[in-house]
Order: structure tokens, then sequence, then C-alpha cells
């Protein structure tokens, strides 16, 4: 599907998916019974005023297994993007006006991967939909699946060879429609205001399936222990194991199936 750069009303371009070099990976600790307090929140009031500062919102998601979690993704062109966009969000009367009705869901906000593309077009399948006018409420189509891989040292040119010729394929057998990957955005963060998860290196793997169902048969095929979970090990953190997202797309958000 195309994905381009879109023109705002305050003339600050929200950059296509291809130009997001920066993303975060926001997963939110809420208050029992919350999730979908927020979600109506963020869907209603949050998407086009985060894009009209320059960012782009990637997709917005409900854990399947975390009934308190809420994922979503953020792109930026670049770091210094990133830091205007965010002080202009954060500074706005958008925020002002929802951020105490938005804070009073969450139990922790601060679980937060600044990351990039892990080499130049590794992102470049993740879908990005048009998105139905605020008011959508039935979950869009697909299931993501997000694993967060923690490396021993920071993504080499071995592993990344790795990801490219044996997991990626895996993923895409088992039936996986678009697999995306990031690794750590070595840049300081720029904008403590929001703090990110510093100090760790990881690989963050995005497995786009056409619905919980597709996704459930690839876990229970063994095919990841038997191909790639072997020859991955050498560059994981012994002490980390896998942290595993399987992840429901919210109505309004632009990636999924």
């Amino acid at each position: 599907m195309p994905d381009t750069a879109l023109a705002t009303p305050h003339g600050s371009p929200t950059p296509s998916l291809d130009d997001c070099h920066v993303i975060e990976l926001r997963q939110y600790t809420l208050h029992s019974r919350q999730r979908d307090v927020l979600i109506d929140l963020f869907d209603r009031a949050f998407i086009e005023a985060q894009e009209a500062q320059g960012m782009r919102v990637i997709g917005q998601f409900r854990d399947l297994d975390q009934p308190d979690l809420f994922v979503w993704l953020r792109g930026f062109a670049d770091m210094a993007a990133r830091r205007r966009a965010l002080e202009a969000f954060y500074g706005g009367p958008v925020w002002a006006a929802h951020s105490d009705a938005a804070n009073a869901t969450m139990v922790d906000s601060d679980n937060v991967l600044l990351l990039r593309p892990a080499w130049p077009g590794a992102a470049a399948a993740l879908p990005q939909h048009a998105r139905p006018a605020p008011g959508a409420s039935e979950p869009a189509p697909g299931s993501l699946d997000a694993t967060v891989f923690t490396l021993r040292e920071a993504a080499t040119p071995a592993l990344l060879d790795f990801c490219r010729r044996r997991m990626a394929p895996t993923l895409q057998r088992g039936g996986a429609r678009q697999v995306a990957w990031y690794c750590t955005e070595p840049s300081a963060n720029t904008f403590p205001r929001l703090p990110v998860r510093e100090g760790e290196q990881v690989l963050l793997g995005l497995a786009l399936f056409t619905d919980e169902t597709a996704l459930q048969s690839f876990a229970d095929s063994g095919a990841w222990a038997r191909d790639v979970a072997a020859g991955l090990a050498p560059w994981l953190l012994p002490s980390r194991a896998p942290e595993t997202h399987r992840l429901q797309p919210t109505g309004r958000s632009a990636c999924h199936a």
C-alpha cells in the first residue's frame, strides 16, 4: 500500500513509514479496566494531533495476554525531528486538554524503547492503512507478534544477516504476511520529560499475521525452535528471555492486516 508523507494543517509533514528513521515502542501498564478508556481517548484525540506535529502514529494495540497493557509505535524522521515534534505536542493544547484523563489510566508509561530500522528497508513491508474516522471501536483485522530480543552487544552485521536469511523466512513460511525489524537507536534521549529504557541493546521483530489463529498456528508449529532458536542464541543475553507480545490492532490502528 502506498505510504507517503502527509501534509498537515500546521505545515509539519507527517513522515512516511520509509522516512521514519527513529521509532518508539511504547508499553503502558494501566489500572484495571482502564485500557478501553485510554484507547477511546487515544483513537479519538491523539492520533491526528500528534501527526500534525511531524510524527507518525504507526500503530496501537491491545495485548491479548495482558489485559492491562496498551502498546503502540510512533515514528520520526530523525532525532532532531523527534525533539521538535514532542516539544510541540506535549507543550500544545490537545495534550493540555486531555493529559489528566490519559494519565489517570496509567500505572507506568516509562517502558519505552528508542529504535531504528535494523537496515535500510527493514520496516518497509509494515502496512500503513488509511484510518476510519474517529469513533471506530471494532478491532482492526490481524494479529501482530512483537518480540524484543535483548542482545549481548549492539546488533552486528552477522546477526542482521542471520535475521534476513533465517529469522524472516521462517516467519514468512509460517504465515506472517509482513515482517519488520528494528534495533536500538544509540542516540541520547533529547526529550527527557519522556524517559526511555537505556543501557540495553535489543532487536525488535514485528510479524503481522492474518488473525490470531494464524499466529497461534505458527507458534504451535515449532518452526522457531527448530529453525531459529539455537542459531540465534549466541547473540542473546542469557539472563533475559525474549519478550513476546501478541497484539490486536485497535479500531483506528494504521498497522493491521
